[in-house]
């Protein structure tokens, strides 16, 4: 047996498992595994066994983590080895995103844009998710725009967000005393711990984050009523309204994402198709996050 024969799908998604919390979070053990599969500890443990004779390079068991750590040679064999799989195995709430990606169920004629994804690297994850996990600070070299070749902070990271096509960590940030949005793709080299944090700052005080907002949309008033209506049936708009809700710092995100720009209308109104209903209660959210 090798990891090119061919596979069952829900033993194809327990390697893949393995492999995404191995490399992400640098280590894997067998509850974890149990855990998300409902299987006994047993064998969970039999299937890491298993794993290990297909790719006997890429685990080794540490005694004083308890668990199997990834090796310096650590290569997938069942993931693409993209930091998209772990990320978003996490937005899934501790589901396998898609175990039957390996079932060839693709349907005839259809086809899917790729897109390309931000560089992040694997130890920068681990130790933004080892950090939001234990309520640890992290100094941290963050590139931005005002500052290209990087800038030293200390963070406290507290939860990892996927919007308008990329990931960042929310976090507070000492140098400016308030929570930010970082992405995950500007940090330069390896995140530092530095000790448990100051005060209070973990999610449940990120006050902007624990409020939820309702974002109003209707079809764009300009269009005629018929188009109005034909977008209204796109969207399941009721009564030719839909509402959204979201926290707070995410808003412009969710605009961004529907492609409707907060701060002035598109000059051709079947380019924006909708717009926002409530603009005026959504105002603090859309000029500052």
């Amino acid at each position: 047996m090798n990891a090119h024969m061919p596979l069952a799908w829900d033993t194809l998604a327990r390697y893949r498992l393995i492999e995404i919390l191995a490399l992400w979070e640098g280590r894997v053990v067998a509850g974890q595994i149990g855990e998300a599969f409902g299987i006994g500890r047993q064998q969970a443990q039999k299937l890491l066994r298993r794993y290990r004779d297909l790719a006997p390079e890429n685990l080794r068991y540490d005694d004083t983590h308890h668990g199997f750590l990834p090796s310096p040679n650590f290569l997938p064999r069942f993931t693409q080895g993209r930091v998209d799989e772990y990320l978003h195995l996490l937005n899934a709430h501790d589901s396998l995103g898609s175990p039957f990606a390996g079932l060839g169920m693709g349907a005839a004629n259809t086809e899917s844009l790729p897109m390309p994804s931000r560089t992040i690297s694997p130890s920068v994850v681990r130790a933004v998710v080892k950090a939001a996990r234990e309520g640890r600070r992290l100094e941290v070299t963050y590139a931005s725009f005002s500052s290209p070749a990087g800038e030293e902070r200390i963070l406290v990271p507290h939860t990892l967000v996927f919007a308008a096509g990329r990931w960042h960590v929310r976090a507070y940030c000492e140098k400016h005393r308030n929570y930010r949005d970082f992405v995950l793709s500007r940090f330069r080299g390896v995140p530092e711990e530095a000790g448990a944090m100051l005060g209070q700052h973990d999610a449940a005080h990120d006050e902007r984050w624990q409020t939820r907002v309702a974002v109003r949309l209707i079809p764009d008033r300009r269009l005629p009523q018929d188009e109005r209506d034909l977008l209204a049936l796109d969207y399941g708009m009721y009564n030719g309204e839909l509402e959204l809700h979201c926290r707070g710092p995410l808003v412009r995100y969710a605009l961004r994402e529907l492609g409707i720009n907060p701060h002035h209308a598109e000059a051709n109104p079947r380019a924006q198709q909708i717009e926002i209903a409530n603009r005026e209660s959504l105002a603090s959210w859309i000029l500052w996050s």
